[in-house]
């Protein structure tokens, strides 16, 4: 039997690289291509290209670009700056996972003669009965199944990921082994299209406006001091407010339509009932009843005990047993049976 014909999704890192080299060793047909996705440092950079082409060389498979930057404008760029404008914080990993990497790379990889398209994730991809889950990976440290939670079946049946049983120090250890020219190369931190991590002044560029300054209140509505657009803060936040109220005062919630920020004391912060909406289910079709499961809020949220309950087909309503921290509208909100991922959606607190 054959093995399949795989696409590797290449971002000039060593993860990509070295889940290229495993492919590889194991037999697999391969070929790499890096996406130009955002004219810059990151997202398809030239060095990027080059790094991706380089390690391509050094294993004798081809290495193809391919211009995406309209499609990751209109499905990521678009969407980031229209949920700020919102009062929302969105994560935009995920919605580049969805659209580009698992979306628009798996067209081009069927349209190539490719079976299966790979990437560089932590996680494992594992078939449970007649659906594909996500699956967290042996470096727990490195996990991201939380920003996986939005792949369909269909992404999921088609994809491989090589590097859900090695470490991150395996991973370098092996490319360093075989003399990948990325073995070393530091990791991405912030989001690509924003390196300065300043989303707040590339969205006033983008849209060619400036957010004006409008009112911090209290939770009883009362004017305490002006804040400096209201883009500029996110659920939770302390630090950053640009004005002493003679005690710690926290983000709690925005109010896009009057312009306003609202704060008070940290302990207003914390919810034990969180609305998901937008539900994407791996582990099972469809919930018809509550289960009990672990829940995360956010990236480097640690999961929690939760009860989740199906209001509707794409939404649900989850119950932790302890208060949560600072649940934030637009955030995923992502649940797991043990390593497993069952479902995740988008947290919307203004339901």
């Amino acid at each position: 039997m054959s093995l399949d014909k795989v696409l590797v999704g290449m971002s000039g890192g060593v993860d990509s690289s070295a889940a290229t080299l495993i492919l590889k060793q194991n037999g697999y047909e391969t070929a790499g291509v890096t996406l130009r996705l955002w004219e810059g440092e990151k997202c398809g950079s030239s060095n990027d290209i080059l790094d991706a082409a380089a390690v391509c060389k050094k294993l004798g498979i081809e290495h193809y670009v391919f211009d995406l930057k309209k499609q990751f404008e209109a499905s990521v760029i678009n969407k980031f700056i229209s949920e700020y404008k919102a009062g929302n914080t969105p994560n935009p990993c995920i919605e580049c996972n969805k659209h580009i990497k698992f979306g628009e790379m798996l067209n081009i990889a069927v349209d190539m003669g490719f079976s299966k398209i790979a990437t560089g994730h932590y996680a494992t991809i594992k078939k449970q009965g007649d659906r594909f889950v996500v699956v967290k990976p042996k470096d727990k440290a490195k996990d991201q199944s939380y920003v996986l939670y939005s792949l369909t079946q269909h992404q999921l049946s088609h994809t491989v990921m090589p590097l859900g049983e090695l470490t991150k120090a395996e991973v370098r250890f092996l490319a360093e082994q075989n003399s990948l020219i990325t073995a070393h190369k530091s990791d991405s931190q912030d989001i690509c299209f924003v390196p300065d991590g300043d989303y707040a002044d590339f969205i006033s560029k983008r849209l060619g406006v400036t957010f004006p300054e409008g009112d911090y209140v209290d939770v009883n509505g009362n004017v305490i001091g002006r804040h400096k657009g209201m883009i500029r803060y996110t659920i939770g936040q302390r630090k950053g407010l640009g004005m002493c109220f003679g005690k710690p005062m926290y983000v709690l919630d925005k109010s896009p339509s009057e312009n306003k920020v609202i704060l008070g004391d940290e302990e207003k912060l914390f919810k034990t009932r969180v609305l998901v909406k937008d539900v994407n289910y791996m582990a099972t079709e469809r919930l018809l009843s509550p289960i009990d499961c672990l829940g995360k809020l956010r990236y480097r949220h640690t999961e929690q005990p939760c009860r989740i309950i199906p209001l509707d087909e794409n939404t649900l309503l989850a119950e932790f047993t302890e208060p949560q921290r600072a649940p934030t509208a637009g955030q995923a909100a992502v649940f797991y049976d043990g390593d497993t991922v069952i479902c995740g959606g988008v947290i919307d607190t203004r339901c």
